[in-house]
């Protein structure tokens, strides 16, 4: 277990796994009440980030004949392997951070 508090009171790695377990709700909650933890507003960032891109990964999929359903099949099971995985290292209190979007997250949890 983590031994530091998000600004909400909670350990920083439960506040993080709950930033990927309630996807946008949790993450959007966590990026506006969040004012000291890093870590918090990375994993926040991150899982926004994430879901949005599946999302347009899954509109752009319905847009491509005959092969879109097998691409958003893919995508979807790549979401949900991802998605464990992160609320995994979120837990553990690790700093996954994804291609490019993990990047980005990570500049803008230190902007805010």
């Amino acid at each position: 277990m983590s031994v530091y508090k998000s600004s909400t009171g909670m350990d920083e790695n439960i506040a993080a796994v709950l930033c990927y377990l309630f996807a946008f709700i949790g993450a959007l909650a966590f990026v506006l009440l969040e004012k000291k933890s890093r870590f918090v507003l990375f994993h926040a960032l991150q899982s926004i980030f994430l879901f949005v891109a599946l999302m347009i990964g899954h509109v752009l999929a319905g847009l491509i004949p005959l092969l879109g359903p097998l691409l958003a099949s893919l995508l979807t099971l790549a979401g949900i392997a991802l998605w464990i995985v992160l609320i995994i290292h979120a837990g553990q209190g690790k700093w996954l951070k994804l291609p490019w979007m993990g990047d980005l997250a990570l500049h803008q949890a230190r902007q805010l």
